[in-house]
């Protein structure tokens, strides 16, 4: 079982942020304006719209630092989303294009307590490329990344431990840190599997095996 992310690389949120930027940004400006009025099924009541405002509200309040009590709150999530109501979808991809540029370092350099804001983000891109039925759905050239930063981020909050056997990667993942009362839980599948259950995200199709832990479990995100 590899020990390879067992410290925290303040580089990898801003890896994970370019790396998406500059995939997502040429396939959203490549798509016509109504298939962000798309449904997001990830995230029930949201359109791709939405999930973007969303994305790049979140990304500007690191940049600029506005971390007022309740914020990411689904209450604050919506007030950032109506406030964008009247921008076009080029004013929304252009924001987010800023804040994934910007976001990064100011994540860096908070010493953790922002990095699963980059993995949130990260995320919620495969949540897009799912509605837009595009490949690359919680995968894509970030995964190494993003699985490095959600297995930081699981041992930080302690999260319940596991060790993923995966289909696309040579050595196994050590995720979460119990206080050794319970026994590693077993995953066997492949990364983006992984990241959908860690994620919340439904897994409908796919192939796996999951021993110790139920689904529920290991949502982090709530």
């Amino acid at each position: 079982m590899t020990d390879v992310h067992e410290a925290r690389d303040p580089e990898l949120p801003v890896r994970l942020l370019i790396t998406e930027r500059d995939a997502l940004i040429p396939l959203l400006r490549a798509r016509p304006d109504e298939d962000l009025a798309l449904p997001a099924s990830a995230c029930p009541g949201w359109t791709v719209r939405d999930v973007l405002a969303h994305c790049s509200s979140a990304l500007m309040r690191v940049v600029e630092g506005r971390f007022e009590d309740g914020v990411f709150s689904p209450e604050s999530n919506d007030r950032d989303i109506a406030e964008r109501a009247q921008w076009s979808n080029a004013e929304i991809v252009d924001e987010l294009e800023r804040g994934m540029t910007e976001a990064g370092p100011v994540i860096a350099k908070a010493g953790g307590v922002l990095d699963a804001i980059a993995l949130g983000e990260w995320v919620h891109a495969g949540d897009v490329r799912e509605a837009l039925a595009e490949p690359g759905a919680y995968a894509g050239a970030g995964l190494a990344d993003a699985l490095c930063l959600l297995a930081h981020v699981t041992r930080k909050w302690a999260h319940v431990p596991l060790h993923a056997d995966l289909d696309d990667l040579d050595e196994p993942l050590r995720l979460g840190a119990g206080n050794g009362e319970r026994t590693p839980a077993r995953y066997i599948g492949d990364a983006a599997t992984l990241v959908r259950l860690y994620a919340g995200r439904p897994t409908a199709g796919a192939s796996y095996e999951l021993a110790g832990v139920e689904e529920r479990e290991l949502n982090i995100f709530g």
